[in-house]
């Protein structure tokens, strides 16, 4: 299954680098790592995304993000997300932003789940850092969500 994810976001991100225009502003991909936590039980979490920002003139931006991330528990199955994000630009270099969007089930019994988050992404170049918190909500329960990425900007 590791295999197909990491698949999956390689060549989505190799389609975006091969599609984007001579003046695209930024494709990226990732690979992030964290913790979920709700009704006092925690687990890690880890996950991959590739996604594409565009500029709104030069202090903001608009951005699409497909992710695949899996809460590190056996009863747990692979969420494949798709999220939008709205930010500023608070400097050459950092990024600071709104996110949300809808996830597959997360284990079986439970619906799709809805998030709203926030985050911050420093380029380091062609690569970039990142912490991002979301807020999940799952049939009538809610958990929560940091995680930390490193991934390429093209």
């Amino acid at each position: 299954m590791r295999k197909i994810i990491l698949t999956t976001a390689a060549a989505l991100g190799a389609t975006l680098a091969i599609a984007a225009p001579a003046q695209a502003d930024e494709g990226r991909v990732e690979a992030r790592g964290g913790v979920a936590w709700g009704y006092g039980d925690s687990k890690g979490v880890a996950g991959v995304a590739a996604g594409y920002d565009w500029d709104l003139g030069s202090a903001a931006f608009v951005g699409g993000e497909v992710s695949a991330d899996k809460i590190l528990d056996g009863d747990a199955k692979v969420q494949f997300g798709a999220n939008a994000r709205l930010g500023i630009k608070a400097g050459a270099a950092t990024k600071v932003y709104a996110t949300g969007g809808v996830s597959t089930k997360p284990a079986s019994g439970l619906d799709e789940t809805w998030n709203l988050g926030a985050g911050v992404q420093q380029s380091l170049g062609k690569m970039y850092i990142k912490a991002e918190y979301r807020h999940y909500w799952v049939n009538s329960a809610d958990y929560n969500a940091v995680v930390g990425g490193v991934g390429f900007n093209f």
